[in-house]
């Protein structure tokens, strides 16, 4: 009977936290999933402008989308995207404390069968997830 309720207690404990972190967890992979939709549709300028701060700070809009012009053309379209993990943190190499999550996608375009993306948005100070790194290999 002891281990039944320890066992009940533990699983109240985890049912009662996980919806936090799976919130943020959800939101900023929402976020992420417009983002590279504008990526997608060639929408560059919109993709810069839709980002978050830290990564508007390291790339100025015009060297964005001539980077990411010469990207869309040496991959070609998306064919397809697959959530592989989305995991919550607050510290990430060489960023500022704050809330992320980092977020990978296996991937497949027209000339590049086999791609990992990986897509870290952050939380901003207005409550908002916004994209503040984006890498593909």
């Amino acid at each position: 009977m002891k281990s039944l309720l320890v066992l009940l207690l533990l699983t109240l404990t985890l049912s009662a936290t996980a919806p936090c972190q799976d919130k943020g967890e959800k939101a900023a992979t929402d976020s992420a999933n417009q983002w590279l939709a504008r990526v997608d549709s060639g929408d560059f300028a919109g993709s810069w402008e839709w980002a978050a701060p830290m990564f508007k700070s390291g790339i100025s809009k015009d060297q964005w989308v001539v980077m990411m012009e010469k990207k869309h053309a040496l991959l070609g379209k998306v064919l397809s995207r697959t959530l592989k993990s989305a995991v919550y943190t607050t510290s990430l190499p060489g960023a500022p404390a704050g809330q992320y999550v980092v977020i990978v996608y296996e991937s497949s375009f027209v000339d590049m069968k086999s791609a990992i993306e990986t897509v870290t948005p952050s939380l901003g100070m207005d409550g908002q997830w916004r994209v503040s790194g984006y890498f593909i290999r």
